[in-house]
Formats: structure tokens, sequence, C-alpha cells
């Protein structure tokens, strides 16, 4: 429950408070009959009766109440609110090649672990949406399945290295492990995000038979290819330890286009982390999930007990002023 105020310009009449209080303590309570005595050590040793340790109590009563009122003008009210949320979820396979290329360093620190930064980012973008993820090589494997639990899928996601699987660059079989994996979804919208940076070398699947089945499955295949233009540092273990060779950078950028053309995706190029950032950004633009929310909302009115509240400490102030509390005109 949330409390709101109808008028909230009335809590300026609480400065009032304060400055009737130092009026009352600096000048009014000055005014009242004293007697003068030569000395007060004739009365030293004697106790405060209760009388005169509570004299001040009507006034404090008074200025509760007058506190307590103001906040009533204010007119607080209860706002208690629920929400229905109808999502219309995405279901989405991130396709990741994990290749010995992928070590190179012409992205910072290399290409496997750029990647897998920027995917992280973006299924912390997409949190109604189920994912997945399937890695590959010179084979496929499926990492995680489709889940909503992405603390799950992120930390499968950090732990995967270049070497996991026999090397090499099977993008049509990555790319059937992944249309496997989503193939019967049931989401109005099923993604493929396949990132690669090389050439299909291994596997019993071509790319592009791999893309006609995700075509009739429905299933929309965003392709990114990762690497610098020309040449790129690779690091290479020698009996000196780790030495640096520049390799030619190779993508089958005609094969990821017409895979992405054919089942209604598009390809990106990415050449360093910024770019492939933006890629990830732009799909993420693209596919955006459905989330209709309604709200519900009910306001209480909750100034009577404040006025209850004033009206008790008013009839206290009068039952202490004129009783127990009772001064002499």
């Amino acid at each position: 429950m949330i409390i709101t105020y109808a008028h909230p310009f009335f809590f300026w009449l609480l400065v009032l408070i304060p400055l009737l209080a130092a009026y009352y303590f600096l000048f009014l309570n000055r005014k009242r009959p004293a007697v003068h005595y030569s000395s007060l050590g004739t009365f030293k040793g004697i106790n405060k009766t209760f009388r005169q340790r509570f004299i001040h109590m009507p006034v404090i009563f008074r200025l509760l109440a007058l506190s307590v009122f103001i906040v009533a003008m204010a007119r607080p009210q209860s706002t208690s609110q629920s929400q229905s949320i109808n999502s219309e979820g995405i279901d989405i396979v991130l396709c990741l090649d994990i290749s010995g290329s992928m070590l190179a360093e012409d992205f910072k620190p290399n290409r496997i672990e750029a990647a897998k930064k920027v995917a992280l980012d973006f299924i912390d973008s997409r949190p109604n949406d189920r994912i997945a993820l399937v890695i590959f090589s010179g084979e496929s494997f499926t990492q995680c399945p489709l889940t909503t639990d992405h603390s799950v899928i992120k930390n499968l996601l950090r732990d995967i290295n270049s070497g996991m699987l026999v090397d090499g660059t099977a993008i049509g079989e990555g790319l059937a492990t992944a249309v496997s994996r989503i193939k019967d979804s049931k989401a109005k919208s099923k993604v493929v995000i396949l990132l690669t940076d090389g050439v299909n070398n291994a596997g019993s699947v071509d790319p592009i038979t791999a893309g006609e089945i995700a075509k009739s499955f429905g299933i929309k295949v965003y392709t990114i290819g990762v690497g610098t233009n020309g040449y790129a540092p690779y690091p290479v273990k020698t009996p000196f330890g780790i030495q640096y060779q520049n390799m030619e950078v190779q993508i089958d950028e005609d094969i990821l286009r017409q895979i992405a053309k054919d089942t209604g995706g598009k390809y990106f190029r990415a050449t360093d982390n910024s770019k492939l950032k933006e890629i990830y950004q732009e799909i993420d633009r693209m596919e955006k999930t459905v989330i209709e929310v309604t709200e519900f909302r009910r306001k209480g009115e909750e100034f009577l007990p404040l006025v209850l509240a004033g009206l008790l400490l008013l009839l206290a102030e009068g039952i202490s002023r004129y009783t127990f509390l009772k001064t002499i005109p």
C-alpha cells in the first residue's frame, strides 16, 4: 500500500508549530505570577510535584493536535496497485562458434570473450524471452536448452572456452542443432543468432541445407561474421611460449548472407568490439517482445483516523488543563 496526499501544500502550515512553541516558551510562559525570595536555600532538596513536572502538557497536547489536523487537511490517501502482465515472448537460440580461430585477438581480449560479453548483455536485455545456447566448432553441442532461467544460461555461457569440442568450423551442423532445439516452439517468433569467424569445413550438414530447414519451420536466422578485414593476430603455443602469427581472416559471407536472406533474418559483419555490440543491440530492437501491462488502482481516504486522533489530543488538553493542571487566573 502506498500513501499519497491530495493537498500536500497544507504541509507548509507545519512551519507554524515550532513558531507557536517558541512563542509560548519564550514569552507567554514568562508572564506567570512569581514570588520573589531573597534566597532559595530553604527550598533545596524539595522534589518537584507532579503538577510542576507536567505543567506544559496542555500546550504540548494542543500543538500535537494542530499538527495532526494539518496532516489530515493534506488529505492522505492509501493507494493499492496491482498489475496484470500478458507477455508474448520470443524464443531465441544463441549459436556460438568456439573454434580455435575464435582466440584471435583482433577483438579485445579475443573474439570468443568479446562474443560472450555482448551475448551476456543481450540476455539481460531480454527478461521475458526463453533463450537457449548451442556451441559448435568441428561438431555441435547444446550447452543449454530453452529456458527463462537466465542466471543458468549466463553461468554456462561464461564457462565456454575454445577447445571444448573437436576443432573445426561446422556451421551447418551448429545451425541444424539450433533448429532442432527451437523447431517445436509455440512462441510467436523463433530466432537463431549464429556467430562465426570462419568457413564451413566440418560436420555432415551443409549450411545452406540447414538454412532451408530453418526456413521450413518458420525460424528466422540472424548471422554474424566476426573478424577484422585482412589479417588478425593469433596466439600459437611454441616451445618458447606463446607467440603470435598473423592469420588471414576468412569468413564465408556469401553463405551467411544467403542463410539470413532465405529465413527472413539479416547478415552482419563485426570488425571490432563496438561493432559487435551495435549488432546485438540492433537485433534486440528488431525482435521486440510484446508485453501488455494492465494496472489496477484503488484509493481510500485515510484522514478520519487523524481527525479522531486530533480530537483525542484536544480532549486530553481540556482534561489536563481544567483538572489536575488547572491554574489560578
